[in-house]
């Protein structure tokens, strides 16, 4: 990964040739996106309904809008510039990096989480840890929702640029303004609502775009022919490799994709990097998607939420990864970038990876369906800003505000707070869009955020939840110094920050992500057993509901549950689940 060049102004010419059709699709879109926050607004009458939808929503709902939450900046643009840049490895971040930790957490999490009638992960950690994890563990999940709301910020800015022809700065504004709009208005209920909205909006715009550009290149073998033809007929600039058919071809052993040069290493890295440290990291503790369940109407549908979005998650990879792959050899930009020499043009000013698939869409989609392409990006983009800006008021007004500045106050006091984090947060955003800006894979970018934030952190919870001897020190000494470690792996990595890496670490691409989530995971675990082993744990009567050991098997499962069909049940679900993953792995490994 390298900093993109300079980002001119296009105000005189647009990347997408859209037609008045496509606008008033688009604008269709944003008057249905404004009315959902102002009919949520109707319910928001104290905290509990802003911050976590007074707890009343179905399952299918929240498995619906858990998903989504997800399909912003990382899910559409990011894969989608995987699938460009490295193929069918990009499947990894879903089957390794996604579904195994979205059931455990349906299994074994969320009954700690809503049994315990917690507010936010942060507050989860108090009560485990004490105030130094607790604030520890508060402002660095503050921070990287910042650093994400600005990458779904970018993007979303990216595609109105594009289609607009604004400078970046403008498109940056009206993008926050029409996020910020329903989320200050309605809540979390409103950004759950939409969420489930955005959903089929974005399966409506990105299966035709993918099945269009499936049709330009003779189908899933003519694809494979070509990607072949483009590996080893293509002569690439100095400095540059272009991953080998057989690397982009099959999902094993992804060493295109880790940067590591060994194949057993690359395993190593998807498995124990993404597969565990990353995915539990992010889809176990990460407020973002907890918060969703969270807001379920009881602890079965809180359980069933994270399991009913592992199906629809499974097959997100054929209308992402693969229209990236089609616009590798379809799209002459993308083919010159991949092949080192990167042309003027693109929605940031240099063609990207990240700018596959508008191009994409400018090249195969007729008018009409262009629009809905456009509307479901913008869906895509608002859908992750809004669960980043909802999840960081929430921590922000309980677990910051509340906790540390201003305590035991009315309620409508909270509830305005949170009004004027998500404002506050919106700007900031705008901010640490620019950041994102100045990378060529955003992909890059987010998973070295995650191996910050996530791994650690999963770390001290996973270590907590299932070993009562771990003291509240170890919790916040362990947390603070996997975080650091972290940092200090991925400077010494080869590209995870562009010109800012050292380069010492001989590991590049996002192999930097998985080896500093690695490294953060092990000194982290290291370092809190050893401070546990010297230091006095909390008493035992304490940890009922927080530790796995301490808690009643009666206080984990909802006793109703027994009496419904086998679908609606959780462990026949996972099971299902389960199997499923396994077999997509075996068919495309």
């Amino acid at each position: 990964m390298h900093p993109a060049t300079s980002v001119p102004a296009l105000a005189s010419a647009t990347l997408i040739d859209a037609s008045p059709v496509d606008y008033a699709l688009v604008a269709l879109y944003f008057v249905f996106v404004i009315g959902i926050g102002l009919v949520a607004r109707r319910q928001v009458s104290d905290s509990v309904d802003f911050f976590l939808s007074g707890r009343s929503l179905p399952a299918w709902v929240t498995g619906l809008a858990f998903i989504s939450a997800n399909l912003g900046a990382v899910e559409i643009m990011g894969m989608s510039a995987n699938g460009a840049q490295y193929g069918l490895p990009t499947v990894h971040y879903f089957w390794v990096g996604a579904i195994p930790a979205m059931l455990f957490l349906g299994v074994v999490m969320m009954p700690f989480y809503y049994g315990s009638k917690v507010r936010s992960v942060p507050e989860f950690m108090f009560r485990r840890f004490g105030t130094g994890a607790h604030l520890v563990n508060a402002l660095s999940f503050a921070l990287a929702q910042l650093l994400i709301a600005g990458v779904n910020l970018y993007l979303l800015g990216s595609i109105v640029r594009a289609l607009l022809g604004w400078p970046l700065w403008l498109t940056l504004l009206v993008a926050a303004a029409i996020v910020l709009s329903y989320i200050t208005v309605g809540g979390l209920s409103a950004a759950i609502y939409n969420e489930v909205l955005q959903f089929f909006v974005i399966v409506g715009a990105l299966l035709p775009l993918t099945l269009v550009g499936l049709n330009r290149v003779g189908g899933w073998s003519g694809l494979k022919d070509k990607v072949t033809e483009y590996a080893t007929s293509t002569q690439p600039a100095a400095g540059t490799t272009i991953p080998t058919a057989d690397q982009q071809l099959h999902s094993w052993p992804g060493t295109a994709l880790t940067g590591f040069g060994s194949s057993t290493l690359s395993v190593i890295g998807i498995v124990f990097g993404l597969g565990f440290v990353l995915s539990f990291g992010y889809w176990t503790t990460n407020f973002v998607e907890v918060q969703r369940a969270m807001a379920s109407e009881s602890i079965s549908a809180a359980r069933k939420t994270p399991i009913i979005g592992a199906f629809p998650k499974m097959f997100i990879p054929f209308i992402v990864i693969i229209p990236g792959m089609v616009a590798a050899v379809l799209v002459p930009e993308i083919g010159k970038l991949k092949a080192g020499n990167p042309t003027a043009g693109g929605a940031s000013g240099t063609v990207t990876y990240n700018d596959a698939l508008i191009l994409l869409m400018r090249d195969v989609l007729p008018n009409g369906l262009l629009g809905v392409a456009i509307a479901g990006l913008l869906a895509a983009f608002m859908a992750g800003m809004a669960a980043n800006i909802s999840a960081f008021n929430t921590v922000f007004s309980y677990d910051l505000w509340e906790r540390y500045v201003r305590k035991n106050h009315h309620d409508d006091y909270y509830l305005r707070i949170g009004r004027l984090a998500t404002v506050g947060a919106t700007v900031i955003a705008i901010f640490t869009a620019l950041i994102a800006s100045s990378f060529n894979n955003v992909m890059n970018y987010i998973q070295t955020l995650f191996g910050f934030f996530n791994a650690p952190l999963f770390a001290t919870f996973i270590l907590g939840m299932f070993w009562k001897r771990m003291t509240a020190t170890a919790g916040w000494v362990g947390l603070s110094a996997g975080t650091l470690s972290a940092v200090v792996v991925a400077f010494l990595s080869e590209d995870a920050f562009g010109s800012a890496s050292l380069g010492v670490l001989p590991v590049g691409g996002q192999g930097a992500s998985f080896a500093a989530a690695g490294t953060a995971f092990v000194v982290d675990i290291v370092l809190s057993v050893v401070v546990s082993m010297v230091t006095e744990p909390k008493p035992v009567s304490e940890l009922r509901g927080l530790v796995y050991s301490e808690t009643p098997r009666e206080d984990l499962v909802d006793p109703q549950e027994k009496s419904y069909p086998w679908y609606r049940r959780t462990i026949p679900l996972a099971s299902i689940g389960l199997v499923l993953v396994v077999a997509l792995n075996l068919v495309f490994a």
